[in-house]
């Protein structure tokens, strides 16, 4: 057989060479088979296996199996060597064989015991039961090596009996397929063998059960289930295509509901055991389990998954290339450390194909012959292994540093906790306590209280063996940062309530003691707001925002985010609770996100509002889109539905607790339409409202719908312009002024535009106008008194400018329709006056005061300022916008 692939391959495999040489490869089969990748259907064309297994031939099954396994594994080492290959190819060819020799093994041995014992019946069903295999280790991710062994375990639906004369129970029927199916792949014939079998991952190991039903596995895992057997099963794979319920049981064992740091202890350990024994039997050449090698790599990404798997289902992957990906794309490692990874990944894992190929064995340790080593440096591109051996090492210490950086022990604390241990001491010295604390700027007495409450508090009474020494650790660090602050008492006062809060969380207390440098931009937050200090307490999750790398990260792409939340979504599966979980943890993460920016001073009033309005805009059209997914009885795949807000959503002016004002429009001729979209408002009313066990998104109002609450809940787009034409007031026609499209129909949002630009440029007699806008303002006064310490209120503050657009909207749009863009208050002001409609001067200054007002309301709500103080500043700006009153109604603003 002549080719230069092969004359280049079989220099770097004795094993294909011998293949070669002992004529074991048929030209005229081999060498086509070079020429693609291969897939299940050149495994199928190789034999006819369904001939085999209906002949019950098991030694011709044996054999073709081998013959074929000899084909696959030498066009992966020919393409691979001549790098027509990419490792992906390489590894999911072989796994993708390896699927097919389990299938077809299990198809023999399956119907050899049924023609024997009948078919196994499910005891509960009453339906036919079929094994399922799992596929574990680098067989789940498709990531096998030519020669590795499969790591395999047996799992049926049911228990029961066969339906045969001569009857067995299906725990016996399935152990004899069980068996049948590893001496078919695992047996040393003359032919060779197909894979190494491990079964030791199964439930108990090697004294375990060889099968075992669903029910007992899912009993095994909740009570007896280990930390390794959680990344075990993490990149379990059903590799069989009959039904069962595998997936649905694993998975909460596998990821946890919560954040779970404590995954980091639980790792370091299984490390500690892998290094040790490497350091026993003197293995730092292997390149697999030394230092900076494959396994690293594969413990970095899991790690992750572990921490986040069950919040992010996105990370349920099963092999660690794409996990690292997924790493990367959501943020959560910086993606120049990911492509450090991924590189390292890539070469360790072709080295280990190299060392493989050479002899068909299972090794990852580099060769020790020079002649050897020279042929695999020229493998991998080298002209000596001394060149190889250089990049391999840069390689391997790249992933060492940055698997220390990840995996290493906690910083130590012994210094800084040393310092401050007299905080927390069981019988504190309370004189000398105090002192220090006073000298610390804290109110003593107040914080020494405290800490005695906590100490004899059930909650630190009650913490479980794991939590009560992390606990203890924390608190002289929270004390510690919070005397750094500039209000350290109320700073600390915050802390304690949030230690208290997360102290059943073990995994909160755990991240806290991981990563220590965050508690100086803790306490800073908390120092700062007490309103951030509460949502984290309400969201404890959000701890993990601090060490993400885009929390401070300022832009913001809306419609990437928009595609990452929908992938969240889709991952759910249909589980309309995860889903809404999904929606809440997306929610609260940009929100905070945008908090600690904002404390930060990275975002102005105006600029803070337009992403608050974007989130919510996003959260809306994916809320939508679930609720209708999740109607019954649908007529139609998409709605002919949308939704338009109102008020400051609709002049995207949200603040961080804004409702939602909210009417929902349809547009379908159907004649259930007008009952199935007012369900559809209802449920998307309580996708949205609804409190969960990941919190709440927004409270809505609906009540700017026509007819108010005495309306329907979801209007026509013909009655909502006939109500609008025919029976709105004018302060409906103000609200309107504000409203703007949110999602849904692009044919409702046309219409809408046509409707709101109709009515707000309708005619209308300026000064009858005015009169009900003042009255409309003036109705105000008992319910929300025009005092000068409420900006809202204040005669000449937020509401007077709002009122003043609006009647310059309904007034003047018809002759100037550039007031029909709704760019909020602040660019209209500005607007109106390139119009001529106001003075220049004071729409400027009404433009000033209208974002000061903002930015007191703000501050009011995030920054902890006390209720505004009335300054000369501040009744400045009420005398200007009351100057703006005057000239645009002809009248002073009154008071009374």
């Amino acid at each position: 057989m002549s080719d230069h692939r092969l004359d280049t391959a079989r220099r770097h495999s004795l094993f294909l060479a011998r293949q070669l040489d002992n004529g074991k490869l048929k030209p005229e089969i081999f060498l086509p088979m070079l020429d693609k990748v291969l897939t299940e259907a050149d495994f199928q064309a190789f034999a006819d296996w369904d001939k085999i297994r209906v002949e019950e031939n098991e030694e011709e099954l044996a054999r073709q199996l081998r013959e074929l396994r000899r084909y696959v594994v030498s066009q992966i080492i020919v393409r691979d060597i001549n790098r027509i290959s990419d490792l992906n190819e390489v590894t999911r060819t072989i796994t993708l064989f390896a699927d097919f020799a389990v299938n077809t093994a299990l198809d023999f041995a399956y119907a050899y015991y049924r023609d024997m014992y009948g078919t196994p019946i499910g005891r509960y069903t009453k339906s036919p039961q079929h094994l399922s295999v799992v596929a574990m280790g680098k067989a789940g991710g498709y990531e096998l090596n030519v020669s590795s062994d499969i790591d395999l375990i047996f799992v049926y639906p049911e228990s029961g009996d066969t339906d045969g004369r001569r009857e067995r129970g299906n725990q016996e029927f399935f152990t004899k397929v069980g068996q049948k199916l590893i001496a078919l792949l695992n047996d040393i014939t003359a032919d060779g063998q197909v894979f190494r079998v491990d079964m030791r991952l199964r439930p108990d190991g090697d004294s375990g059960a060889l099968v075992l039903s669903e029910t007992a596995l899912e009993q095994y895992l909740i009570t007896q289930g280990r930390e390794w057997e959680r990344y075990a099963w993490c990149k379990g794979r059903v590799v069989t295509p009959y039904p069962n319920g595998i997936k649905s049981l694993v998975r909460p064992f596998v990821f946890r509901k919560y954040l779970d740091y404590g995954a980091y202890e639980a790792m370091r350990k299984l490390h500690r055991q892998i290094r040790s024994e490497v350091s026993k039997k003197g293995m730092a050449d292997n390149i697999k389990l030394g230092a900076g090698g494959i396994r690293e790599v594969e413990f970095i990404a899991q790690i992750f998954q572990m921490i986040r798997g069950g919040q992010m289902r996105a990370l349920q992957l099963k092999g660690t290339r794409e996990t690292l990906e997924k790493l990367a794309e959501s943020g959560i490692m910086p993606s120049e450390n990911v492509e450090t990874l991924l590189a390292a990944y890539r070469f360790l894992r072709d080295v280990e194909h190299r060392l493989q190929y050479w002899d068909d064995r299972q090794t990852q340790t580099l060769p020790a012959s020079p002649e050897q080593r020279q042929l695999l440096a020229e493998s991998m591109g080298f002209d000596d292994y001394a060149d190889f051996l250089n990049a391999l090492n840069q390689h391997r210490n790249q992933v060492n540093r940055l698997f220390n950086e990840i995996l290493s022990e906690p910083e130590e604390q012994t210094q800084s906790n040393g310092e401050w241990q007299w905080v927390w001491q069981e019988k504190p010295d309370e004189e000398g306590r105090q002192c220090r604390l006073k000298a610390h700027g804290f109110d003593a007495e107040a914080v020494a209280a405290r800490l005695d409450q906590i100490r004899n508090g059930h909650k630190y009474r009650h913490l479980s063996a794991h939590a009560q020494p992390r606990f203890d650790a924390l608190v002289p660090l929270l004390v510690r940062a919070a005397a750094a602050q500039p209000n350290p008492t109320d700073t600390l006062m915050r802390l304690f309530d949030f230690l208290e809060n997360i102290s059943r969380r073990s995994a909160y207390l755990a991240f806290l003691n991981e990563h220590p440098q965050t508690l100086a931009q803790l306490a800073e937050i908390m120092s700062q707001s007490s309103w951030a200090a509460a949502y984290l307490n309400k969201y404890p999750i959000l701890l993990d925002e601090l060490i993400s790398a885009q929390l401070l990260d300022t832009a913001f792409d809306w419609d990437k985010l928009a595609a990452e939340l929908s992938d969240g979504i889709k991952t759910c599966g249909g589980d309309t609770e995860a889903q809404m979980d999904t929606l809440r943890h997306f929610q609260h993460a940009q929100v905070f996100r945008l908090a600690v920016q904002d404390l930060a001073g990275l975002w102005t009033v105006e600029s803070l509002s337009d992403q608050l309005s974007a989130l919510a805009d996003t959260i809306l059209a994916a809320a939508l889109s679930c609720a209708w997914a999740d109607m019954p009885k649908k007529h139609r795949d998409t709605p002919k539905f949308a939704i338009i807000g109102y008020g400051k959503l609709g002049g995207k002016e949200l603040g961080y607790a804004s409702d939602l004002d909210l009417v929902y429009l349809y547009d379908d001729p159907h004649p259930d339409a007008g009952d199935v979209y007012s369900r559809l408002a209802r449920r998307l009313t309580n996708w949205l409202s609804a409190a969960t066990g990941a919190g709440s998104l927004y409270e809505t109002d609906l009540r700017l719908r026509p007819n108010g609450d005495a309306g329907f809940l979801a209007h026509s787009i013909a009655a909502f312009e006939k109500y609008q034409r025919e029976n709105a007031w004018t302060w409906e026609h103000q609200s309107l002024t504000r409203a703007r499209f949110i999602c849904g129909s692009p044919e409702i949002q046309t219409a809408f535009d046509r409707i709101r630009t109709e009515i707000l440029t309708a005619e209308r007699d300026q000064t009858a106008l005015a009169g009900e806008i003042i009255e409309m303002r003036e109705k105000m006064f008992p319910t929300h008194p025009p005092a000068d310490s409420n900006v809202k209120y204040a005669r000449g503050g937020v509401v007077d400018v709002e009122f003043i657009v609006q009647y310059l909207i309904l007034a003047h749009a018809r002759k100037y329709p550039q007031l029909l863009d709704n760019y909020g208050n602040i660019a209209l002001l500005n607007i109106a006056a390139d119009c001529g409609l106001i003075d220049k001067t004071l729409a400027g200054q009404s433009r000033t005061a209208y974002r000061f007002y903002r930015q007191q309301q703000h501050n009011t709500k995030l920054r902890d300022a006390e209720k505004t103080e009335v300054t000369g500043e501040l009744l400045a700006h009420y005398g200007n916008v009351r100057k703006l009153w005057r000239e645009v109604f002809g009248e002073e603003a009154k008071t009374l």
